[in-house]
């Protein structure tokens, strides 16, 4: 598993920049992406993928200690659709 840390790393290994300004671009992109999606845009990254939201229907559940059904509320929530460069990648 590869965290914040790690990413930023590699990042700064590879681009000959400074943690600190790889850190900073890294905030700054999911910052970004945050702000895309809470209000409602997408955010494409041709070969890469996209990270748009998506509506999850109201719908019946069961409480799982007490086994009594619930009403669980429609909602929205984040999602990531993989294109194909990384697709064929992760083959």
């Amino acid at each position: 598993m590869v965290n914040k840390t790690d990413l930023v790393n590699n990042i700064a290994k590879k681009s000959g920049l400074s943690k600190k300004d790889v850190e900073a671009v890294l905030n700054g992109f999911l910052g970004e992406v945050t702000d895309a999606l809470s209000t409602g845009d997408k955010v494409q990254l041709i070969g890469f993928g996209t990270f748009e939201t998506r509506k999850r229907s109201g719908r019946t559940g069961r409480n799982p200690q007490t086994g009594k059904e619930i009403t669980i509320a429609e909602s929205t929530v984040p999602a990531f659709k993989a294109g194909a460069k990384l697709k064929e990648a992760v083959k």
